[in-house]
């Protein structure tokens, strides 16, 4: 009988260890993520379960994990943890490398240096990591970008990830959605307007910074369209402002129009030689599908409502400038 007894004891120990529910969640907390970073052994796996607070008997879980050879196959990623787990299912779980994906998104980024500060963090690679690859001029020869104009690669949206995606693996996944987005009908439409992709993209950078208006971008493309067709310098403020580096300029200077950058458009021709911030999608179809009209100039209105005045003689502009000139005198805004 007591050896009876002492093998029922066993085997209900034995069965505690692989199948009772080990996970301890708070109260008001049904489920719960861990992060297991690529570098992570088993250690580090039962210190983040712990300093989570979610293993009940740590020690159960060494056991379950050692006989399943967990140990040796720890696989990084986000793991999503609810209360029902078992240890067996905890082994099985973070053993098979089943992740839930993230979702990750960005949009209004001016610079290499924001973008890679958003996609850190949401996913494992770190920023150096990311401007490493954005830097990396053999990577970049694959997709015929180089460290001006490679912002063109990223189209702002939303995307699933894996947490645990490298720097290198994003880069890639960008390249592939950005071929995705230049279907035929885009390419074709680019074509027409006598545009590359990379220039497109450029412009539409251009114009995204010059209105946050959806509805008047499209005009605003025609209106650059029309002075690169006739060659005339582009003369945008917001270039003035990129090759500054100072964002919170809410007025740009005479003395600002000399500034030597290769991205100040009133003193070189044409495009400048990257984007000055990742355009959104509006904005590019805005340039693709932009409005006819006969404008070559443009400034804000002196209303301050973000819509601008626009005109086809520089004579109409002046008296516009100098109405806007005046609103900002008004309001005191020096800079």
């Amino acid at each position: 009988m007591l050896a009876i007894l002492g093998g029922v004891g066993m085997v209900y120990e034995l069965y505690s260890r692989v199948y009772q529910p080990n996970i301890l969640l708070p109260n008001d907390a049904s489920e719960k993520y861990i992060y297991i970073a690529t570098a992570a052994d088993f250690s580090d796996v039962v210190r983040i379960l712990s300093e989570n607070g979610l293993l009940i008997n740590a020690n159960s879980f060494k056991w379950v994990a050692n006989r399943k050879n967990y140990i040796q196959n720890i696989k990084p990623g986000r793991y999503f943890i609810n209360r029902e787990l078992n240890n067996n299912d905890l082994v099985n779980l973070l053993r098979s490398g089943e992740q839930i994906p993230i979702k990750v998104t960005f949009n209004n980024l001016r610079t290499k240096g924001q973008l890679a500060g958003k996609i850190s963090d949401q996913i494992e690679a770190d920023s150096t990591s990311i401007m490493k690859q954005l830097n990396d001029t053999t990577l970049l020869l694959e997709t015929g970008l180089n460290t001006n104009n490679v912002s063109c690669l990223f189209i702002p949206n939303t995307y699933e990830f894996y947490w645990n995606t490298s720097a290198k693996e994003f880069l890639y996944r960008m390249q592939e959605e950005y071929n995705k987005f230049w279907n035929k009908e885009r390419i074709k439409k680019a074509a027409r307007i006598g545009l590359t992709k990379f220039e497109v993209s450029a412009l539409a950078a251009i114009v995204e910074m010059e209105s946050y208006k959806k509805d008047e971008r499209p005009i605003i493309a025609r209106l650059y369209l029309n002075r690169l067709k006739k060659r005339m310098k582009l003369q945008s403020d917001p270039t003035i402002i990129f090759a500054i580096g100072n964002f919170s300029i809410r007025r740009v200077l005479t003395k600002d129009l000399k500034i030597d950058s290769p991205y100040n458009t009133y003193l070189h021709k044409g495009l400048p030689p990257g984007p000055i911030c990742i355009p959104s999608i509006n904005a590019i179809d805005a340039v693709l599908n932009a409005t006819k009209n006969d404008y070559l100039f443009m400034c804000a209105k002196e209303d301050f409502s973000g819509y601008h005045n626009f005109a086809k003689t520089a004579r109409e502009h002046g008296k516009n400038a100098r109405k806007y000139r005046r609103a900002l005198n008004k309001r005191k805004i020096m800079r």
